[in-house]
């Protein structure tokens, strides 16, 4: 199921292509050939199960012929994997007879059947002992996992591969493991984690069955703008060679991420707009999309107003390039839930910043502490007593 070296699993390019086709905002002349594209690749690997589902949703045209001969094409491909198994295990090796039925688990996967290409894969795993093997097996249920968005797959798949670690395993698969656990982090809008996986993979990426690499440094970008400080947004990713050679080629993504950390705010909102048709459109993030643009807009008021003591409405609109009234409206409503540390004074029309002191909370929150520690102390010391 693996895609080669430097190409993306054609599995997982069926599952954007059908992602987009089902998306209400792509456009309708896109998803003519994307209809074509999907038909043709299901057709291609006999997915027989997902055309009958994909037919049921309307989603392709149901041609019984079609369907007809992927069967018979299925039921011919496995009694010939089911012979080299009986073979294997007559005349042939262990070695032998796991590459058998490895073979089989690939072929379940390519036609789509995930109940029974996860029991064969478990078959496979019975017949392995080195634990680099094991670790691919690991790595192929993943990949079912994000076909299929089973996220509790994916996370049980994850604990496993780091319980196989405990026993050994090589650097490349561990740096791997960390891109599909940040691709599942970010999947599940853990972003801060997702952030640091992504980061310490940069320059050691080596999965591309998941993702191209000017993806993985989009995601990488995206995940690191809501999740860093600046200091480390300007370490690890402004001025990080691997990000520097790629980040020109991804519309919007330089000047999102520089323009941030320029104070460049009307620079930075022009290409926020065009980045977010892209996360909108991405089959990982479409979910977390209206979260990920408030925690973005936090990032970047919050970055603003840390400047002011007070500010006035019209120049913080005039700064991101945006009437009074919509700034307004968008203050009001991140104050309101905890996100900014200021007020309106809509009298004067001015923002008054109220920081909370972090070291006078610290403070409070020791005392705090320390009393319900003496209180708990003391009702110990009455127990004694008794």
């Amino acid at each position: 199921m693996e895609g080669q070296d430097g190409t993306q699993q054609p599995h997982l390019v069926l599952a954007h292509k059908l992602f987009l086709l089902t998306h209400p905002d792509a456009p309708d002349i896109e998803k003519v050939c994307l209809k074509e594209e999907v038909f043709a690749a299901v057709k291609s690997d006999d997915m027989a199960s997902l055309y009958e589902t994909l037919a049921a949703d309307s989603v392709l045209e149901m041609d019984q012929a079609v369907l007809d001969a992927m069967r018979a094409k299925i039921d011919d491909e496995l009694k010939k994997l089911d012979e080299k198994i009986a073979d294997a295990e007559e005349n042939l090796g262990e070695s032998e007879v796991r590459e058998a039925h490895l073979a089989k688990s690939l072929f379940y996967t390519r036609i789509g059947d995930k109940e029974k290409a996860l029991e064969q894969l478990k078959v496979t795993e019975s017949k392995t002992v080195a634990v680099g093997q094991k670790m691919d097996l690991v790595f192929y249920t993943l990949q079912l996992g994000f076909f299929y968005m089973d996220f509790d797959l994916i996370s049980k798949s994850i604990d496993k591969a780091k319980n196989l670690f405990e026993e050994g395993g090589d650097w490349e698969r561990k740096n791997r493991l960390k891109v599909y656990e940040g691709l599942y982090c970010m999947s599940t809008r853990n972003f801060k984690k997702a952030a640091n996986l992504f980061l310490d993979s940069i320059s050691t990426f080596t999965t591309y069955e998941l993702f191209p690499y000017d993806t993985f440094i989009f995601y990488t970008v995206l995940t690191s703008i809501i999740s860093l400080d600046r200091v480390s947004l300007k370490q690890k990713v402004v001025d990080a060679p691997e990000i520097l050679t790629v980040i020109g080629k991804i519309p919007y993504l330089s000047e999102f991420l520089n323009s941030l950390y320029d104070c460049q705010y009307k620079l930075f909102f022009s290409a926020f707009a065009g980045l977010a048709e892209q996360i909108k459109l991405d089959r990982y993030l479409h979910p977390h999309f209206r979260y990920y643009m408030r925690e973005v807009r936090t990032v970047v008021y919050s970055q603003f107003l840390e400047s002011y003591k007070s500010v006035t409405i019209e120049a913080m609109a005039k700064a991101f390039g945006v009437t009074v009234e919509f700034i307004d409206l968008e203050l009001s409503r991140f104050i309101a839930a905890g996100k900014l540390h200021c007020k309106i004074d809509k009298v004067a029309g001015v923002l008054e910043t109220n920081r909370p002191d972090a070291k006078n909370a610290l403070y409070q929150s020791t005392i705090k502490q320390g009393d319900f520690l003496l209180n708990r102390i003391q009702k110990l010391s009455r127990v004694i007593d008794l």
